[in-house]
This record gives C-alpha cells, sequence and structure tokens, in this order.
C-alpha cells in the first residue's frame, strides 16, 4: 500500500482528502504544522506528499528541502506563476492551485507515483535506520549490513507499513515478487536473520514478533 503525508492545517481539507485517498486504496499520514511534519518524516518514509504552503511553525517553503527524493505535490492557494515556478525548481515535484478538482489531483498523484516506481526508488527510511533495496544494505548510525534478497523483501515491506502488524500470510503474498524462495517455513528463519543483523547496527530489536499473528517494526 502506498503512503501518502497529508501537510495541511486545513482540517477540513485534510479530512476530505484523507477520506478520497483511502477510498482509492492508499494509506494517510496527517500532518497539521510544518514541525508535525518533521516529526513524521524522522520515523518513517511516504511515498508522496501533498503539501500546503501556508502552514504554522515551518512554512512549505522551509519544509520541502528536507523532503529530498520524495515526490511532493504542493497543494496551495497562492496561484503566482513565480511561486510555481521558484517551488518547482526547488524540488517540488507537481504544483497544484487551490481550490482544486479532485479527478486531476488523483492523476497527478497516480503520475507521480508511477515515475517513482519506474525510477526504482528503493531507499527507505525508518527513525534512524536506512535501507537501500537496490544494494541490499540497511544502515544506522554509521553501520551498515548487507541482507538476502529475502531480507531486504521482508525489511522494505515492514519499512513502507511502520507499526502496522503485518500478518505471516499477507508478509509472504506481498514479497512474493521479489523473492520466491520464502515459505511459510521458512519465514520465521529469515525474520530471525534479519532481526540478528538489524540490531547489530542499531543497538536494538526493530523487529516485533506479534504471537499468532505477525511481525512489526518499531522504534
Amino acid at each position: 500500500m502506498k503512503q501518502i503525508l497529508i501537510v495541511d492545517d486545513d482540517i477540513h481539507i485534510g479530512d476530505m482528502l484523507e477520506e478520497v485517498l483511502k477510498k482509492e486504496g492508499y494509506g494517510v499520514w496527517r500532518a497539521y504544522s510544518g514541525t508535525e511534519a518533521v516529526l513524521v518524516l524522522e520515523k518513517a518514509r511516504p511515498d508522496l506528499v501533498l503539501l500546503d504552503l501556508m502552514l504554522p511553525g515551518l512554512n512549505g517553503e522551509e519544509l520541502l528541502p528536507r523532503m529530498r527524493k520524495i515526490p511532493v505535490i504542493v497543494v496551495s492557494a497562492k496561484a503566482e506563476v513565480g511561486s510555481k515556478v521558484d517551488l518547482l525548481l526547488g524540488g517540488a515535484a507537481d504544483y497544484v492551485t487551490k481550490p482544486f478538482d479532485l479527478q486531476e489531483l488523483l492523476a497527478r498523484i497516480a503520475v507521480q507515483l508511477r515515475k517513482t516506481a519506474d525510477a526504482g526508488e528503493d531507499v527507505l527510511r525508518f527513525g534512524n535506520m536506512e535501507l537501500d533495496a537496490g544494494s541490499r544494505t540497511a544502515a544506522a548510525d554509521g553501520r551498515t549490513v548487507r541482507l538476502t534478497r529475502t531480507e531486504c523483501a521482508i525489511l522494505k515491506l515492514l519499512m513502507r507499513n511502520p507499526g502496522q502488524v503485518l500478518p505471516r500470510s499477507l508478509l509472504l503474498e506481498r514479497i512474493s515478487a521479489d523473492t520466491p524462495d520464502c515459505t511459510e517455513s521458512s519465514l520465521k528463519m529469515h525474520v530471525s536473520n534479519l532481526r540478528k543483523k538489524l540490531r547489530e547496527i542499531c543497538g536494538r530489536d526493530c523487529i516485533e514478533a506479534v504471537w499468532g499473528i505477525g511481525f512489526r517494526l518499531r522504534d
């Protein structure tokens, strides 16, 4: 499930966007200020951000440089061409002016997510840990470990769903495209080996086994 972070202090617009995006099958995170968005980004990496500019705390222009490698669609009432150009040159992937058409915004979101997938964007972050799925390496606090293909697929799925308990059956289904050699009987062994490697770089157990259900990533 693709995760979209909505950064907007307008509760009405945020609620409307959250409802529509969830109906489209996206996961949604919310931040109501630039400062709150920074806290969210320190813990997890969304697949896309919908960013308002006029925010309490850090404003959208100040927040944008902190979201490198994440596609950001600016959703703002500012309609000046100069503002749009500056933000697009400053790293925004797209710019939508309020009030906006929902179907157009959904189309723009789909385009950006497709571009990200086509580009093979495989760098994920959770807390102080970073996963480079392309090279199958995990790093934290200057320490790096190499992962097997199966370990990398498991960690990538957990990092895309931080804090959520993923059932074993769902894990096996989702990682089957990346690693067909993982079976129900071998999953526990792969997760155990991954936990050991992550303890080496993080100094703690990052993966929690939820008895009778599955696994989740935790701070």
